[in-house]
C-alpha cells in the first residue's frame, strides 16, 4: 500500500515541481559563429534552438543516438537491474545475483580470453558498454528502483561540456539488497567517468574513460531442504527467511579498474567543395586500455559440500592484469569506402599467490605473456548495401586465435530492411578453464597445454518489417566447446545422486561438434489504444553429448493499454506481461567459481511468470510500478526455480522512476 501512496504523491506533486519544457528554452547564439558563405557574402543564420537532438549519446562503436524521453513498451522491458532487455535471461530471487541463460550467442568481440566467473559479470561494464556524450547544456539521468528488503538501487549520470567540442560525464550505479532468503545480500558499485574532445578543424579527436567497479554477494549455496520447506507450500515458510540454506559464511566478489583512451589524427583531409563533408582523408590512431581485475571467494570454514579443504578457512583469489595497445592507419574515400589497418600489442598476467604441488602433480600459479596481432576493418555503401567487414589474426604469442566478421544490410523501402552476417573465430577458453587454484582440494587444475582453441562459425539473417515484424535466424557450429560439469570419474553415482556433485566440478572440452539453431520473432499488434507485443524464440541443439542445455521455446507476450490522461498532462501505460519457457536441464550454479555448470539430474521450467505494470510519463519523467510474478501468490506448487536449488522471486511490488532534467 505504501507504494501506491508514494505513486499518488509523485503524480500530484510532480506537475507542480516539473519544468515547463523538456529541454531548456531556445537561446540565441553568437551570429559570428553561425555565418554561412554565399559567394563572397556572409549571412547570419536564424537563432538556434536547443532541441532533444542536441543531446547525443555515442557508443564505443561511434553509433550516435539522441536522448529518448518517451515511454514505450521497450522501456518497460529495459527497466531492470541491467538496464537492458533480459528476455534471454533468468534472474535469481535477489537483485545482483546471477542470471541463468535461456538463450545463447557464441559470437565473440575480443580475441583474447577473459578472467572467467561469468555468472558474476552480468552487471560488469566492459569497454563496449561505456557511453560518451555530446550535449548542448548539462544533462542528468536518474534511474531509481526499489530492491528486496533494506536497500535501493540508483544509477545517476551527469553529462556536461565546457565547449561544443569538449564533453565530460560522471556516473555511478549502486545498489544494496538484503533479499528475502537467508544470507542472500548483494551490493555493487559501478563508477565511470568519460571525456571526449575534437578540434575545431576536425583533424584530431580523443576520448577516454575510467571505470571502477565492484560486485559483492553473499553465497548461501541454495536451499537445503527445498522439498519440505519450499515446494510443499507450507504457510509457515511463506516467510522465506525461515527456509534453511546450505551455509551462511561464504562470499564472492568481482573488483575491477580500467583506464581507456583512444585518439586519432588526420594527416590528410580533403573536403568536398566548400562544405565540411569529407571526400578523402588519411588518419593515424592509437588505442590504450589497461585493466586490473580479480575474482575472490571466501568462506570462514571449509564445507564438505565442496569437498575437502586444504586449509581450515577458504580464501581463493584469481587476478588478471592486462594492457592493450592498438596502432592504426585509416584511409577514407567517398567512392572507395573506409579502410583501417591495425597492429595490436596485448600483455596479460593471470596469477595466484603461490605454486601448488599435489598428488596429481604441480600446478603453476601464473599465465603470463605478450601477444601481437594484426587486423583490418572495412565499411562501404555499395549500390544500396551497407557492407561491413573486420578481421583480427594473432601472429605471435601463446594465445593464438583469429576473428572474422562480415555483414551486409539492405533497405528495401521505408518499412523493410534486411541484414545477414557471418562470424568465424578461434580462441582459447577463459583463463579459469586453463588454470585455477583453490583452497578446496578438487578445485585445482592446469589445462593451458591440453585444452585447444574453441572454434565458432555462425551465419545470421535479420528481417525488419513494419508490417510483418522482426525475424532473426541464426545457425552456429562450435568445436571444442568448453564447459564445467561434475567429474563422474572421481565421484560415485551415489555421491552425485545425494547432491554432492559440487565437490567434483571440473572443466571439460567437448570433442564433438555442436550445432545450434535460434529463431526469434517479434511483432506488435495494435487496436486503438490497446496493443499486444509478442516475442517468441525457438532453439534446437544438435549434439552427441548433453553439454549445452537450453529451453526449446521461450515466449513473452504483453497486453497493454496506452493513453494520454489528465488533459494530456500525463501519458499512461498499463498491462500484463506473460513469460514462459519449456522445461529443460537448467544449468546449476557454483559459487566457488562464480560459474554455471552442466547438470542432468533434474529438469526445471515450464511455469508461467505474470507481471502487472502501471507506467506513466509526466514531461521528461517516467514512473514505473510493477507487481512482479503475482501469480505465485495463488500457486500452491512452488516449482519456480532460476537454477537447481535457487528459486525465482515470489510476488513483490516494486516502484521506481527515470528522470532526465537539463540545466
Amino acid at each position: 500500500m505504501r507504494y501506491f501512496l508514494l505513486l499518488l504523491f509523485v503524480f500530484l506533486v510532480h506537475p507542480v515541481m516539473a519544468q515547463e519544457d523538456t529541454v531548456p528554452p531556445a537561446r540565441k547564439t553568437d551570429t559570428a559563429a553561425t555565418l554561412k558563405k554565399v559567394g563572397k557574402r556572409k549571412l547570419p543564420d536564424a537563432s538556434d534552438e536547443i532541441t532533444i537532438k542536441d543531446y547525443k549519446i555515442i557508443s564505443h562503436a561511434r553509433d550516435t543516438v539522441y536522448l529518448d524521453t518517451t515511454l514505450t513498451i521497450q522501456k518497460e522491458y529495459r527497466y531492470n537491474y541491467l538496464r537492458k532487455d533480459d528476455f534471454e535471461l533468468m534472474p535469481f530471487a535477489n537483485v545482483g545475483q546471477p542470471y541463468n541463460k535461456l538463450g545463447i550467442d557464441f559470437e565473440r568481440r575480443e580475441l583474447y580470453p577473459v578472467l572467467g566467473a561469468k555468472a558474476k559479470h552480468a552487471n560488469y561494464m566492459e569497454v563496449h558498454d561505456i557511453r560518451y556524450y555530446n550535449v548542448a547544456t548539462p544533462m542528468t539521468d536518474l534511474f531509481f528502483k526499489t530492491t528486496f528488503e533494506q536497500g535501493q538501487m540508483l544509477d545517476a549520470s551527469l553529462a556536461f561540456n565546457t565547449s561544443r567540442r569538449l564533453n565530460f560525464s560522471l556516473a555511478y550505479k549502486g545498489f544494496r539488497s538484503l533479499g528475502k532468503y537467508q544470507f542472500d545480500q548483494a551490493q555493487s558499485g559501478n563508477f565511470r567517468t568519460t571525456a571526449n574532445y575534437e578540434t575545431k578543424n576536425g583533424r584530431y579527436n580523443i576520448r577516454g574513460h575510467i571505470a571502477a567497479q565492484n560486485i559483492d554477494t553473499e553465497e548461501s549455496g541454495g536451499l537445503a531442504l527445498k522439498e519440505i520447506q519450499f515446494e510443499s507450500g507450507e504457510s509457515e515458510f511463506s516467510d522465506r527467511s525461515r527456509i534453511d540454506v546450505r551455509f551462511g559464511d561464504a562470499d564472492n566478489k568481482i573488483l575491477g579498474k580500467r583506464y581507456f583512451m583512444e585518439q586519432q589524427y588526420k594527416l590528410l583531409r580533403k573536403n568536398k567543395d566548400s562544405s565540411r563533408i569529407e571526400k578523402t582523408s588519411l588518419a593515424i590512431g592509437h588505442q590504450f586500455n589497461y585493466e586490473t581485475k580479480y575474482y575472490q571467494f571466501t568462506q570462514s570454514a571449509q564445507n564438505g559440500f565442496f569437498g575437502d579443504g586444504l586449509v581450515a578457512a577458504i580464501n581463493d583469489k584469481a587476478i588478471l592484469k592486462t594492457m592493450y595497445n592498438q596502432f592504426s592507419a585509416e584511409f577514407y574515400n567517398a567512392i572507395l569506402g573506409r579502410l583501417r589497418g591495425n597492429i595490436n600489442l596485448y600483455g596479460y598476467n593471470y596469477y595466484f599467490n603461490s605454486i601448488l604441488i599435489t598428488d596429481q602433480g604441480r600446478i603453476e600459479n601464473q599465465l603470463k605473456g605478450e601477444e601481437i596481432s594484426v587486423g583490418a576493418d572495412y565499411k562501404k555503401r555499395i549500390k544500396g548495401f551497407d557492407v561491413l567487414g573486420a578481421f583480427k589474426y594473432t601472429v605471435s604469442g601463446k594465445l593464438t586465435g583469429n576473428i572474422l566478421d562480415a555483414s551486409a544490410g539492405y533497405r528495401i523501402n521505408e518499412g523493410n530492411t534486411f541484414r545477414f552476417a557471418l562470424h568465424s573465430s578461434t580462441r582459447m577458453p577463459d583463463f579459469n578453464f586453463l588454470l585455477y587454484q583453490s583452497d578446496y582440494e578438487n578445485y585445482n587444475w592446469q589445462n593451458n597445454n591440453t585444452f585447444e582453441n574453441e572454434r565458432i562459425n555462425s551465419f545470421e539473417f535479420n528481417l525488419e518489417s513494419r508490417l510483418f515484424g522482426t525475424l532473426s535466424a541464426k545457425y552456429a557450429t562450435v568445436d571444442n566447446y568448453t564447459y564445467f560439469a561434475p567429474d563422474a570419474s572421481r565421484a560415485t553415482q551415489e555421491q552425485l545422486d545425494a547432491g554432492f556433485e559440487q565437490a567434483y566440478i571440473r572443466p571439460f572440452q567437448e570433442t564433438n561438434s555442436i550445432g545450434h539453431i535460434k529463431l526469434k520473432y517479434n511483432k506488435e499488434f495494435k487496436l486503438g489504444k490497446f496493443a499486444l507485443n509478442n516475442t517468441v524464440m525457438y532453439q534446437s541443439v544438435d549434439q552427441t553429448n548433453q553439454v549445452l542445455n537450453l529451453p526449446e521455446l521461450v515466449t513473452r507476450n504483453t497486453l497493454y493499454f496506452s493513453s494520454d490522461v489528465f488533459k494530456k498532462a500525463m501519458f499512461l501505460q498499463t498491462g500484463i506481461t506473460f513469460k514462459y519457457f519449456t522445461t529443460y536441464n537448467m544449468d546449476a550454479y557454483n559459487p566457488v567459481l562464480g560459474e554455471f555448470y552442466v547438470q542432468d539430474r533434474e529438469k526445471l521450467g515450464g511455469y508461467p511468470m505474470l507481471d502487472f505494470f502501471i507506467n506513466a510519463r509526466v514531461q521528461q519523467t517516467r514512473i514505473y510500478l510493477k507487481a512482479e510474478h503475482f501469480n505465485s501468490s495463488f500457486n500452491s506448487n512452488n516449482n519456480f526455480y532460476a537454477a537447481p536449488d535457487y528459486p525465482y522471486r515470489d510476488f513483490v511490488i516494486r516502484f521506481g522512476l527515470v528522470w532526465n532534467f537539463f540545466s
